[in-house]
């Protein structure tokens, strides 16, 4: 069964030129946790997610798939 998508991190950050190290640096998380997001292999917690948001400037929207 293929893994569902749930977060768009990994989009946000190619669309801004970000990597997933320099991610993980400004919110001091392991570089492979933030790879396992970014693979949706694990999902950050909601407080978590308000964290990203606020350091990539995207509404918190942005970084969830819609389900409708």
């Amino acid at each position: 069964m293929a893994k569902k998508g749930i977060n768009r991190i990994k989009v946000v950050l190619a669309e801004q030129g970000r990597t997933n190290k320099w991610l993980a640096e400004k919110l001091d998380k392991n570089a492979a946790t933030v790879s396992r997001w970014c693979t949706n292999e694990m999902q950050p917690s909601l407080e978590t997610l308000v964290e990203i948001s606020d350091v990539l400037n995207v509404n918190v929207r942005e970084l969830i798939i819609s389900n409708r």
